[in-house]
């Protein structure tokens, strides 16, 4: 699995950005880099967040992306003008929307999920949650709850007043304020769970490979000409330390003589 994590990687990071942009949005690049540089996890798709109009067909009872036409979209905030110019061109049911920060992450292992899920629920994108496919893909889908959907025309005839629109203007740039003010905060609060775990998995001296360093140094007293010296014995484990190795425990534990530890020169 090691292994096919390591190829999934390379071919995602390798291959053409294949959304509408063609490149990761502005707001989020910090957030996409920290993930891809950690050797745990990469990213297989993002939207910082957006403010759009679409216009689907008449006849058709849902909106869907392949069936409508983009009269206006923005990763900033809007202002009524640009929403009444796009529905100026409008033929079909218009429909204003916004849509909060999503982001899916693919993980290593599941306890790397586990820790951005984590992440994500304590900066406010309570709706995130994991997926393991058959493959043994694990991902971890960041997102919010604060989206917003407003149908304004049929059939190209406008059904809400000017001021309306204007208002919903204001409501869709605020809560693209909040959104980016929670994306702030994943990435601080990513950032030092990401350094909380890699200090967690920092490899530490064991107290029995202090015991079987290979030289053994010791400070001696005065030397015949009265002069203070170090002396130290370098001493190479051969044959016992190679049978000892494997079972850890199963020989005697008793102390061993001194002559088979070291030899002291004065």
């Amino acid at each position: 699995m090691e292994k096919a994590f390591s190829q999934w990687k390379k071919q995602c990071l390798n291959k053409l950005d294949s959304s509408k942009k063609g490149s990761v949005d502005v707001d989020i690049v910090h957030i996409v880099s920290l993930f891809n540089s950690c050797e745990n996890y990469f990213t297989t798709s993002s939207c910082s967040g957006r403010i759009i109009l679409i216009d689907g067909a008449p006849e058709s009872s849902e909106v869907q992306k392949q069936n409508c036409v983009w009269l206006f979209v923005s990763h900033q905030k809007c202002n009524s003008e640009d929403l009444m110019s796009g529905l100026s061109r409008s033929s079909g049911d218009a429909v204003l929307k916004f849509e909060p920060f999503v982001l899916h992450v693919q993980c290593r292992r599941l306890e790397d999920a586990q820790l951005v899920h984590s992440v994500a629920v304590n900066s406010g994108f309570r709706n995130s949650g994991l997926t393991v496919s058959k493959t043994g893909k694990i991902i971890t889908a960041v997102r919010s709850t604060h989206g917003l959907e407003v149908p304004l025309s049929h059939q190209g005839k406008l059904l809400v007043s000017q001021d309306y629109i204007h208002f919903l203007a204001q409501v869709a740039n605020q809560k693209m304020e909040e959104n980016l003010r929670r994306i702030h905060r994943f990435y601080q609060n990513l950032q030092s769970a990401l350094s909380v775990d890699q200090l967690q998995k920092l490899d530490t001296p064991d107290t029995q490979e202090l015991q079987n360093q290979d030289t053994i140094y010791r400070l001696t007293e005065k030397g015949e000409q009265g002069n203070q010296k170090t002396v130290y014995t370098r001493r190479q484990k051969r044959g016992r330390q190679q049978q000892t190795d494997c079972c850890h425990g199963d020989t005697d534990s008793s102390q061993p003589e001194l002559e088979d530890c070291l030899n002291l020169f004065t």
